[in-house]
């Protein structure tokens, strides 16, 4: 009884507007209209103070090529900070890192950087050494945010997707830690880590992604712990269904995906499939991206704070009012009634 009470008076703190629902394939949807008392009153969590001297720190970004990253190094440029922004096509010139360094600012420094690639890492550390303006001093932040995405159920799936997902999104961002870590520990700077919704909770025909991102989850809680007594902050943002806003899928893509799967497929698997089946799959899968948030700041706005605050947050959840809800059942009730709320 004591329990249940305790239990009953945070919840009947929560104050319901109407809340109207959608389907959108995978579930419904709720509008935004849901309040939480922890919040303040304009509907965001309050924030601690902003660390001292932003305009002598330094942050590295990976995977600034477009996306998250993109944006996010226009932005912490905006602020003060001095950005090196990793990117992917650098030496290829593509229009990602065209446009950073047609800035023509100093504090806006792009450099050829494949999170898979050791030997970049390594050219990329010494060049951070020979550009900081006390190397001592260190780098106050390292973002993590390369990272590529596909789908397909298990069946679907082959083993060179799984590993080619885990190189860049898991084994990706602890090679680029480690390199960067002492660093960074004379900073006593932070460590953002870009995982997601789906580094909380699994998700139909997402599990080469989202065991990527399970991972990420576990390597930034054991380097929190570890770090904890050097000074060093680790966070880790957790974003919800963005899609629309980063392209990582389009409907040609995901076309294209489907039918590359389709066609290594043994014949025994699609023939117990059947084409219709993989036909729904896209349909959901396009259904799933085009319900994705077209607006990056929740992201953005995350990740400065971790960089900025003096008090930053362990993880940070940006996402709608549907999925927040929805990782919270499927992380804390019976696994027996949030799959029958969410899958079956």
């Amino acid at each position: 009884m004591m329990l249940a009470t305790r239990i009953s008076r945070p919840l009947s703190l929560l104050s319901m507007k109407t809340l109207n629902f959608r389907d959108i394939g995978n579930g419904l949807r709720p509008v935004q209209g849901f309040c939480f008392p922890f919040l303040t009153p304009s509907g965001r969590r309050s924030y601690a103070s902003e660390i001292d001297q932003i305009g002598s720190k330094a942050v590295l970004i990976t995977g600034c090529d477009s996306g998250f990253g993109f944006s996010l190094a226009k932005h912490l440029h905006s602020k003060g900070f001095i950005v090196f922004a990793g990117c992917l096509f650098k030496d290829q010139g593509e229009a990602g890192s065209q446009e950073l360094d047609n800035m023509k600012s100093e504090r806006m420094r792009t450099i050829q950087l494949n999170v898979c690639n050791s030997q970049e890492i390594d050219r990329a550390v010494e060049h951070m050494g020979a550009s900081l303006k006390d190397p001592q001093k260190g780098l106050w932040g390292l973002v993590n945010n390369a990272g590529i995405s596909t789908f397909g159920e298990v069946e679907f799936t082959s083993l060179e997707t799984y590993k080619e997902v885990a190189e860049v999104n898991l084994w990706g961002t602890i090679r680029t830690t480690k390199a960067f870590l002492p660093l960074i520990r004379r900073a006593k700077g932070r460590v953002v880590n870009i995982s997601s919704m789906m580094g909380r909770m699994g998700s139909p025909a997402r599990s080469s992604y989202c065991i990527t991102k399970f991972g990420v989850e576990a390597f930034s809680d054991c380097l929190r712990y570890e770090m904890h007594p050097q000074g060093v902050k680790i966070c880790v943002v957790e974003p919800g269904n963005f899609i629309g806003a980063t392209n990582l899928y389009t409907p040609e893509r995901i076309k294209a995906i489907a039918e590359k799967m389709w066609k290594e497929l043994p014949e025994t698997v699609r023939k117990d499939y059947g084409r219709k089946y993989l036909d729904e799959q896209i349909t959901k899968m396009e259904s799933y991206c085009n319900s994705g948030s077209p607006d990056t700041s929740p992201v953005i706005n995350s990740i400065t704070h971790a960089l900025t605050s003096s008090s930053p947050y362990t993880r940070y959840h940006p996402m709608d009012y549907y999925w927040w809800l929805r990782v919270q059942i499927m992380t804390h009730l019976p696994a027996a009634i949030s799959d029958r709320i969410y899958i079956y």
